[in-house]
C-alpha cells in the first residue's frame, strides 16, 4: 500500500458509524484517511498499541475565539457588559505575534482535551491559521464580522472576511474559512445579509452568537420590536449554514424558527454559567423540534479552560438539576452532541465518528487511570461523560498525524508551545 501508513491495533473502539456499542479491533490509516477496521491487527509505517484502551472520534468545538487564551484569568467575576468592554480595549491592543502565541496555547489545551477540531469565531483568523497550520489540529474559522463604527478591525469587516475566504480556501485541508458575526447588539441589519451573500456565495457557514442574555432580547425588542431570533428571521437570514452560539434566551415559536431553517447551535454551558446569564438554552424542546445541537467551550476569556470533558459533564449536571430530572438528558446523547452532531454543525460529514473513509481524527482514552476503572462496554460512554478529563487523554490523532502519544505531545507541537509560553511570558509578565 503506497502512502503513510499508520495503524492503532488492539483498541476498545466507541462512536463507529452505525453502530452503538464497543467493539474490539484495529484500525489502518492511510494518510489522513482511515482505510480498514478489522477484528486483527494491522502492519504500518508505524503502529500504536492501543492496549485495550477507548479510541474515539475527536471531540469537535463548535464555538470558541482561541486567540483569547493569553486572556485568562483576566475577565472574571464581571458582569457581562463590562466583559465585553473590556474584551473589546484588549483586543484593540493585540499584535499579530501575540494573537497567534495565544492562538498556540489554546489549540495545545483543545488537543490536550481531545479536541480535533474547533470553530473559531475572531478577526485576524489569517493568523490563527497559521497557527492551525502549523500545529496540526483541524480549525473552521469564522473571521467575525460587524457594523464598522462598532470595530477594532482595520478596513471594513465584510470584505475583511470574504478575503479571507478567498485567500484559505484551497490553502490546507486543515483549514475551513468562513464568516461570522459577532451579534446583534453590535450588527445592523445590513450587516447580517451582507454576511449571508458572502456564506452563499462561497458556500460557507456563518457563525454567530444569538439570545446569549436578557439584555440582549430585551434591548433588540426596544430597538427593533422583536426578538433576536424573530428579527433575524423576518430579514430572511435563518438558514442551514447557520451556527448560532449560546442560545439561552429562546421561546418555543424561536426554537421551531431554527428547527424549520436547520440552524446548528453550539450549548456553551460553562461559558453561559460563569458569565450569569441567568438560564439554561431548552435543549429537550430543541431536541424534540430536530435541532441539531452541538457543545462548544467559549474562549478562556469566558470560560477560563478548553476543556471538553468539562463542558460535556457541566452540561448535564446543569440540564439535569435545572429541569428537577436526571433521565431528561443521557450519556449517549452528549457524546453525540460532542462528536457527530459537532460535525453536522461545521458541515464536514467525514468527521465526528469513525469508520472507513473517515477523516482520522481520533482519541485513545486510558483505561488504566483509577477515575475510569472500572469500563466496558456498559458503561463507557457514561464514564467519559461523567468520570473522564483530560489527563486521560493518552494519544490525539489529526487527518492521520499524531499530536500527542503516550501524553506527550509530539516535537514539533512541544516546540511550538515553549516558544509560545516564552514569548506570552516575555511580553506578558506571565510568570
Amino acid at each position: 500500500m503506497s502512502g503513510k501508513t499508520l495503524a492503532v491495533n488492539n483498541a476498545l473502539i466507541l462512536g463507529v458509524k452505525g453502530k452503538n456499542k464497543l467493539i474490539e479491533g484495529s484500525l489502518l490509516i492511510k494518510d489522513e484517511f482511515i482505510k480498514k477496521i478489522s477484528d486483527e491487527p494491522f502492519d504500518a509505517d508505524k503502529v500504536i498499541d492501543a492496549n485495550k484502551n477507548l479510541l474515539i472520534p475527536g471531540f469537535i468545538n463548535t464555538h470558541s475565539h482561541v486567540a483569547m487564551s493569553r486572556f485568562k484569568g483576566l475577565l472574571d467575576d464581571i458582569k457581562l457588559s463590562e466583559f465585553l468592554e473590556k474584551t473589546f480595549k484588549l483586543d484593540s491592543q493585540r499584535t499579530d505575534e501575540d494573537i497567534y502565541n495565544s492562538s498556540i496555547m489554546g489549540i495545545c489545551e483543545m488537543i490536550d482535551s481531545g479536541i480535533t477540531a474547533f470553530a473559531d469565531l475572531y478577526y485576524s483568523e489569517d493568523i490563527i491559521a497559521r497557527a492551525v497550520e502549523d500545529t496540526g489540529i483541524r480549525g473552521f474559522l469564522s473571521w467575525n464580522t460587524l457594523d464598522k463604527k462598532f470595530t477594532t478591525q482595520t478596513g471594513e469587516p465584510i470584505e475583511n472576511a470574504e478575503n479571507f475566504i478567498r485567500s484559505f480556501s484551497k490553502r490546507s485541508s486543515l483549514i475551513t474559512p468562513s464568516i461570522g458575526v459577532q451579534g446583534i447588539y453590535v450588527a445592523s441589519d445590513d450587516t447580517y445579509l451582507k454576511a449571508y451573500e458572502i456564506s452563499k456565495k462561497y458556500g460557507t457557514i456563518i457563525h454567530t452568537h444569538l439570545a446569549e442574555t436578557r439584555e440582549e432580547i430585551n434591548n433588540c425588542m426596544k430597538e427593533r420590536g422583536k426578538r433576536p431570533v424573530e428579527q433575524l428571521d423576518s430579514i430572511g437570514f435563518l438558514n442551514e449554514n447557520l451556527l448560532a452560539a449560546h442560545t439561552v434566551w429562546l421561546n418555543l415559536s424561536e426554537v421551531r424558527a431554527l428547527s424549520k431553517k436547520n440552524v446548528s447551535i453550539s450549548w456553551n454551558s460553562v461559558s453561559n454559567e460563569k458569565l450569569g446569564v441567568g438560564g439554561i438554552p431548552p435543549i429537550p424542546e430543541m431536541m424534540a423540534q430536530g435541532v441539531n445541537v452541538s457543545m462548544g467551550t467559549d474562549s478562556c476569556g469566558s470560560n477560563n479552560s478548553l476543556d471538553m470533558f468539562c463542558v460535556m459533564k457541566n452540561s448535564a449536571l446543569s440540564l439535569k438539576n435545572s429541569r428537577w430530572d436526571p433521565s431528561i438528558l443521557n450519556a449517549d446523547e452528549l457524546f453525540q452532541m460532542a462528536t457527530q452532531n459537532g460535525s453536522y454543525a461545521v458541515h464536514n460529514n467525514s468527521i465526528g465518528s469513525i469508520g472507513e473513509n473517515m477523516l482520522a481524527d481520533l482519541v485513545l482514552i486510558d483505561l488504566g487511570a483509577s477515575n475510569m476503572f472500572p469500563t466496558s462496554g456498559n458503561n463507557a460512554v457514561n464514564n467519559i461523560i461523567y468520570s473522564a478529563n483530560p489527563g486521560n487523554t493518552q494519544t490525539v490523532i489529526v487527518n492521520g498525524n499524531v499530536l500527542k502519544e503516550n501524553f506527550r505531545f509530539s516535537k514539533n507541537l512541544e516546540k511550538l508551545k515553549r516558544k509560545a509560553m516564552r514569548y506570552l511570558r516575555e511580553n506578558f509578565n506571565t510568570i
